[in-house]
């Protein structure tokens, strides 16, 4: 009697897993370049149609303009973390770490859609628009900070302390790369 080989659960199951805080999730994606550059394939390809699409709506220089600043958004977390996990001695553990990172960040619109049910039904029943609001942003902001953190320590092995420090140094990092350019861009229009 043949045995089949074990197959690997996909990024759907491991996105899903990781969503409800469990560590095994992380086995579901690929520790590869090849796998890492597929979890960026979805992320880029969007906003380079939206930049396509700008270019003849907002003009070249402003589509373009969006477009570099969102692409150095989404490659920020990836060198910054790739960095501290040099420093700490995890880079063996970081293509399968940025390969979920990429993937998971997929979790936040689903968590955005589920969070808005209830919040519609308190906005029906008298909650305004401006606390449903807030509370979904907080909420939001609030869960997202959580899935990284969840994944820099199941991922890389990491210490709750050094997790925390990952998170706030690739967040701050990732606005920093982000808004300095697009402030900079504003003054000079």
């Amino acid at each position: 009697m043949s045995q089949r080989p074990a197959v690997r659960p996909g990024v759907i199951v491991g996105m899903f897993r990781i969503a409800r805080g469990r560590a095994d999730g992380i086995g579901c994606f690929g520790g590869s370049v090849q796998s890492f550059l597929a979890s960026l394939a979805p992320l880029i390809a969007f906003p380079l149609v939206g930049a396509a699409l700008g270019l003849f709506t907002e003009g070249p220089r402003r589509a373009l303009t969006g477009l570099a600043m969102t692409i150095c958004g989404l490659l920020t977390p990836a060198v910054l973390s790739y960095e501290l996990a040099r420093f700490w001695k995890r880079t063996d553990a970081w293509f399968r770490f940025a390969t979920a990172f990429n993937w998971c960040e997929w979790i936040l619109p689903v968590a955005a859609c589920v969070a808005m049910l209830p919040l519609s039904v308190a906005v029906n029943a008298g909650v305004t628009e401006t606390v449903a609001s807030l509370v979904l942003v907080g909420f939001l902001g609030a869960y997202g900070l959580w899935l990284h953190w969840f994944l820099a320590r199941k991922a890389l092995a990491l210490s709750a302390l050094r997790a925390v420090l990952l998170v706030l140094i690739v967040n701050t990092g990732t606005v920093a790369a982000v808004m300095v350019p697009s402030l900079l861009v504003s003054e000079q229009g």
